[in-house]
């Protein structure tokens, strides 16, 4: 007589064997996706040890290399020495290997623009004077070969709190070391020429990529770029933009290939605010490529911490041969490069996913087709297996889908509103699994006990069928809709399918053993809840074998964690960083509750495997143990040394009153900001005059350098005791000024045809904002049709004091009753900032002038360090500006 196979194992045992599958899968897979990486070739290759080299000099020697400073020239002038260098290398090798066609031209280009960069549905405007890029084509000396290029682009500059290791200076590296490696491998001759562009303006919103595409004379041959780029420290580089089949298909070339259609669809998507030069080539150039990034510990994004020390070994290497092995194939005679010039499909129709060391490329038109064809061969083995009961197994993985989601973001819910705990998860990228995953748990079991009951038929095969039907039905109906991250529910899918089948085989077999004599086995079996008392009702064939969840488990427990690896690692630091009043809590629980739900979505079934009373019993576990991890995460400090708070402090100098102020902002809505700016102002305030809270928007001049992201932030303003004894020091003809030039009015026309002259001696990043509606100017051919709120931010390579922008507006100005409240029927009301060279901290730090506002930084930065152990670091920034009417 047969045994029936429900009462083989019991729980104890059954957990046992499937948590050896539900650890070891996702151990395994973040051992592939993090390892280090040691290559080893017989041909010349680039040398980490260079790379880091190169970044240490760039970001520590020289420092921190903000546009319009005098270190981003002095890296300027050494990187062009650099890249000469490798020309002339180029020259003696050839010279040693007579008949060789190598040929490498470089250029220092500088030059002056504007463009429109609109980001965060804000139109904004940027002029630049005297920027420079420094560029490098190698090619095989003819016409031909110079014709179609591939481009490749990292920018030399960092931004204002960050000496940049890590962004970009590593990206830099990485390039002239690839350079340097062609060069000197024995024979290689490119059959497309390679463009190494060494842009010095890309913090400034992506001047200099603007310069080169706009400007340079090698602008016209680029048929695609790669760009490189870094947003954190650790782990490969990731493939986030990929922008047509024969760039993804080039890719495919790459050793240790890292970039998912998932990654791609987020990127493009719009709901990560980043961007990269890579818009400027695809939008003044119209070409196709790739767009990576270092994306692991981006803690240290735009910090202080952005440093070779924190920059994990391995990283330059991998990147560095990957990059080299796209530069062989694309420069090669095999390449797609020349194709390109007759354009490309700006939506590529192609499904990439890496699985372990696989890399996987197919076309939409082949996915809908397996997409299709699983679904239809799921339906098929449905009536095969006579799985009964399957419209109620639909109900209860919808049920389980939804109860993760809304359990997850209750959760986040209690955290931010009820305990006052926001952000608990900071400190570490896997926190937000270690909180959200019991209410994940928790909320698909709470769904399941509407289906489970005494007397009631077992569920658990008619989930696993539905979870078959559910998966692969996504998967076809979201590829016939050109979403290629439909390959997600296929792949879970594919493991469900293969599980069902198996267990339909060995269901196939008993049933022709109870035909065969076995009476038992065609009788209903009452698996008990356990102490006697009665649980759900089994018959034979409704029971999985175990099998079935282990092989239903692979895949899931690998490609979803793989995908939850790689959100979290990007998602976790930015999103604690976008703001105050920005839903971060309930994104990061939405993204644990949806892939996690996919991870784990064979819960519903086993929850049925044993009766009603282990439902419970997992129920309560799963509680307790979403009670636990809460109370951990509530004796938790967000953030730590590592992990640190971004804070912006302006000191700003009013030009026009003379008088002082302390403006400080967070970015992010953690709990002891408002604690600490109150003892801020108690330190360094008026002694008896508490902060301000004052309003974040388009007209709050004080943080227009850094307009529009400055948005995100929660500002207050501290009153600064008066000095009596301080005066400027800078003379009258020295001083930041906005006035017009060629100024006429029209006064039968309606209207004022001026230029405003910006002078700003010692002073970077500046930005001018009014209200008017232009009707023609310098910026572009498009101004806004009303009168508006216009920002225009400058950049300019150090020693260039002056810009302008021409224009036509209407006149006289629109009256405040009108609707403008920074509008004056007494001319155009101009705001102007910008910020002192010498003055930013820690930029500054090892120059400091002794003025007072560096004194006041470096007591503040001491003060700051100590009140909040080393978890805050802020970027201390000399400002002066004020408001004309001209």
């Amino acid at each position: 007589m047969e045994v029936n196979r429900s009462t083989e194992w019991g729980p104890a045992r059954t957990l046992l064997v499937l948590a050896l599958v539900l650890l070891g899968a996702p151990l395994y897979t973040l051992y592939h996706q993090f390892c280090d990486y040691d290559p080893t070739t017989s041909l010349p290759h680039p040398s980490e040890s260079t790379i880091l080299f190169y970044a240490k000099y760039l970001s520590e020697d020289i420092g921190y290399r903000t546009v319009g400073t005098r270190q981003h020239a002095q890296a300027d002038a050494w990187w062009y020495d650099k890249v000469q260098e490798i020309g002339q290398l180029c020259r003696r090798v050839v010279e040693k290997e007579p008949g060789r066609k190598l040929e490498c031209n470089v250029w220092r280009q500088q030059g002056s623009g504007s463009h429109r960069f609109d980001i965060m549905s804000t139109r904004l405007y940027k002029t630049y004077v005297d920027i420079s890029n420094i560029i490098l084509r190698i090619s095989d000396g003819t016409e031909h070969s110079k014709s179609d290029a591939v481009l490749i682009n990292a920018h030399l500059d960092s931004t204002l709190p960050s000496p940049g290791a890590a962004d970009d200076a590593l990206a830099v590296g990485v390039m002239l070391e690839c350079a340097r490696t062609l060069i000197e491998t024995p024979g290689w001759e490119p059959t497309h020429a390679i463009i190494f562009l060494f842009n010095n303006a890309e913090e400034s919103l992506q001047d200099g990529s603007h310069l080169y595409a706009t400007q340079h004379e090698t602008a016209p041959t680029v048929r695609a770029v790669l760009n490189l780029e870094a947003a954190g420290t650790t782990g490969p580089e990731l493939l986030f933009q990929a922008t047509s089949e024969q760039m993804i298909e080039a890719y495919s070339y790459v050793p240790r290939p890292y970039g998912t259609i998932f990654a791609n669809e987020i990127f493009s998507s719009g709901i990560l605010l980043s961007d990269t030069d890579f818009r400027q080539f695809e939008q003044y150039l119209n070409v196709t490529g790739l767009d990576m990034a270092v994306v692991g510990n981006s803690y240290m994004y735009h910090m202080r911490g952005d440093l070779v020390e924190n920059i994990e070994p391995g990283v330059a290497q991998h990147m560095a041969d990957n990059t080299l092995a796209l530069l062989r194939y694309l420069s090669s005679s095999d390449s797609t490069i020349p194709s390109l010039a007759k354009g490309f499909d700006a939506r590529p129709r192609t499904v990439f996913l890496i699985s372990l060391h696989w890399f996987f490329v197919y076309s939409f038109a082949t996915a809908k087709v397996m997409y299709v064809m699983l679904f239809i061969a799921s339906l098929a083995l449905w009536r095969i297996a006579r799985v009964q009961k399957v419209g109620a197994g639909f109900g209860a993985v919808l049920a389980a889908t939804a109860g993760a989601i809304l359990t997850a973001n209750l959760v986040a819910f209690l955290m931010k509103y009820v305990l006052k705990r926001p952000l608990s998860w900071f400190k570490a990228e896997y926190h937000p699994v270690v909180l959200y995953a019991p209410a994940v748990i928790s909320g698909m079991l709470i769904a399941q006990i509407p289906f489970s009951g005494p007397g009631k038929p077992s569920m658990e095969r008619p989930i696993f069928m539905a979870l078959l039907l559910f998966q692969s039905f996504l998967a076809a109906f979201g590829q016939v809709l050109n979403i290629g991250s439909s390959a997600a529910p296929f792949l879970g899918a594919v493991g469900f399918f293969a599980a069902m089948c198996v267990d339909t085989a060995l269901a196939l077999r008993t049933r022709s053993s109870s035909f065969n004599g076995d009476k038992f086995s065609a009788n209903h079996v009452h698996n008990s809840g356990g102490n006697g008392q009665p649980g759900q009702v089994r018959t034979s064939g409704q029971e999985l074998s175990l099998w079935s969840y282990v092989i239903a488990m692979l895949i899931p427990l690998t490609a979803g964690v793989q995908m939850l690896a790689t959100t979290l690692v990007v998602f976790v630091p930015l999103t604690g960083r976008i703001g105050r009043d920005a839903p971060a809590e309930f994104i990061i629980a939405s993204i644990v509750s949806i892939l996690g739900a996919f991870c784990v979505s064979f819960i519903p079934a086993l929850a049925h495997r044993f009766g009603p009373r282990f439902l419970r019993q997992m129920l309560w576990m799963s509680i307790l143990s979403l009670g636990l991890t809460m109370a951990f995460f509530c004796a938790q400090d967000s953030f730590d040394r590592m992990h640190q708070r971004r804070l912006f402090v302006v000191h700003k100098e009013n030009m026009m009153t003379r008088d002082q102020h302390l403006h400080i902002a967070a970015a992010d809505g953690a709990p002891g900001f408002d604690t600490l700016v109150h003892a801020m102002a108690e330190k360094f305030g008026v002694e008896g005059i508490p902060p301000t809270r004052v309003i974040m928007d388009a007209y709050n001049g004080d943080w227009d350098i850094l307009y529009p992201f400055s948005t995100f932030l929660s500002p207050y303003k501290i009153d600064l005791p008066f000095d009596p004894t301080y005066m400027s020091l800078v003379p009258v003809e020295q001083q930041f000024t906005v006035t017009a030039i060629n100024d006429s009015v029209d006064e039968i026309a309606g209207t004022r045809r001026l230029t405003l002259k910006i002078d700003h001696p010692g002073i970077i990043w500046t930005v001018i904002a009014f209200d008017a509606y232009v009707l023609q100017w310098t910026l572009d051919n498009d101004p806004p049709d009303k009168f508006a709120r216009h920002h225009i931010r400058e950049a300019s390579f150090y020693g260039t004091d002056t810009w302008h922008v021409s224009m036509l507006i209407k006149y006289p100005t629109l009256a405040p009753s009108e609707g403008m409240t920074n509008a004056s029927t007494q001319g155009l009301k101009v705001n102007f900032i910008g910020i002192q060279e010498n003055q930013m901290w820690p930029a500054k730090k090892s120059e400091a002038d002794g003025s007072p506002v560096m004194k006041l930084f470096q007591e503040l930065d001491v003060w700051l360090d100590e009140m909040t152990g080393g978890s805050v670091d802020a970027a201390l920034l000399g400002c002066v500006g004020g408001e004309t009417v001209i």
